[in-house]
């Protein structure tokens, strides 16, 4: 039987959630919580197949820091991420930081269930929207000089939002957006966000 962790901050959706999954018989969930941070010292013990985890969770650590970090130490455990919006920015990101794939908020049971099949057999749930984002961040040039984080951080601006976006969206700082800039057009040879974008896309770097 399949381990799962579900971290879900809404106690109703989170109990709800608990009941889809164990209703086929084929899941066990041994542990639920609704922040990251509980569930990261257990999981060297538990070691769970799969965690099902919202993706705007209102600790201090959200689902996509919360996936980078938990993938990091346990790359084998399979995360899906569990959104209402399944088309977003923080969707792809969630991915670039690990998840397999996503559940959204607004499927059926078997929809949910099925996409655990998916998962559990090597697959990645993602509507086709997503699913050509991830494609066309694997075509872009990786002789790129920028870290991952610089490069989202170049992409969001590219996109237009606003340092203070950017900063909630990452769950970073203000400052910390700022200093990553002034790394980016040293390491770009710019002086504007503009030269940034422009040399960054004619290198296909974004």
């Amino acid at each position: 039987m399949k381990k799962v962790i579900i971290i879900e901050d809404n106690l109703n959706i989170l109990h709800s959630v608990k009941q889809n999954v164990e209703s086929t018989g084929e899941y066990k969930v041994i542990r639920i919580s609704d922040s990251v941070e509980y569930i990261l010292p257990h999981l060297e013990n538990d070691q769970p197949d799969f965690i099902i985890m919202d993706i705007r969770l209102k600790g201090s650590i959200n689902g996509i820091e919360g996936t980078f970090k938990i993938k990091k130490v346990y790359p084998n455990i399979d995360i899906l991420m569990f959104t209402v919006f399944d088309d977003n920015e923080q969707v792809f990101e969630a991915l670039r930081a690990g998840a397999c794939g996503y559940i959204s908020k607004n499927a059926s049971d078997l929809e949910m269930i099925h996409a655990l099949h998916q998962a559990g057999n090597g697959g990645a749930p993602m509507s086709n929207k997503i699913a050509r984002q991830v494609l066309l961040s694997f075509q872009k040039n990786r002789n790129s000089p920028l870290s991952k984080r610089e490069d989202d951080i170049l992409n969001f601006l590219a996109k237009g939002n606003s340092y203070k976006s950017i900063a909630n969206t990452l769950c970073i700082s203000s400052d910390t957006v700022k200093y990553h800039i002034k790394n980016i057009y040293f390491k770009l040879q710019v002086s504007s966000k503009e030269e940034a974008i422009e040399k960054a896309r004619k290198e296909n770097w974004i």
